[in-house]
């Protein structure tokens, strides 16, 4: 009968380089965001499309409470342009997640998230994902400039890389 192949714990190397080497530390902004039930497939596990919901909530409770984005009558709005989630374990009902947000590019009409979703216990995210929001003009649906108050909730969170 053939062996399983055992691997070692899951970290940061050049061995496991989907393994992220952020933490929480890494994020300016977290919020904890209960599982539902509903939220597991039927594998026991969160599945996929959750993960983009948790990137919703993290962002838009910043933006309209830090930035002051007004969802329902504001002249700009935000819709994405682009987002990608990168899975590295598993969550499940009833995890409560904590997601954790930067913020890497800050433009004149767009941003571009970084977020990392992170389980209980766990030093490096279960998920770690970008989204980019370009502000549009709420009716002709045009690049906008950004609100001063939504700038600098956004400049807040703004993480630069050393070169």
């Amino acid at each position: 009968m053939a062996q399983p192949i055992r691997r070692p714990p899951a970290r940061a190397t050049d061995t496991f380089p989907d393994v992220p080497s952020d933490t929480r530390d890494d994020y300016p902004q977290r919020l904890e965001m209960p599982t539902r039930w509903a939220d597991n497939d039927v594998y026991g596990h969160v599945n996929n499309v959750e993960y983009y919901a948790f990137f919703d909530t993290i962002i838009n409770t910043w933006l309209i409470r830090e930035g002051g984005l007004d969802i329902l009558t504001g002249d700009v709005i935000g819709v994405c342009a682009e987002s990608s989630c990168r899975y590295h374990a598993s969550l499940a009902f009833p995890d409560v997640v904590e997601g954790g947000l930067r913020v890497g590019h800050l433009g004149r009409s767009s941003v571009r998230y970084e977020i990392g979703l992170f389980k209980a216990g766990m030093e490096h995210p279960a998920a770690s994902g970008e989204f980019v929001h370009v502000f549009v003009d709420r009716e002709r649906r045009r690049p906008a400039e950004m609100p001063p108050r939504l700038r600098d909730a956004l400049q807040r969170l703004l993480v630069v890389r050393a070169e």
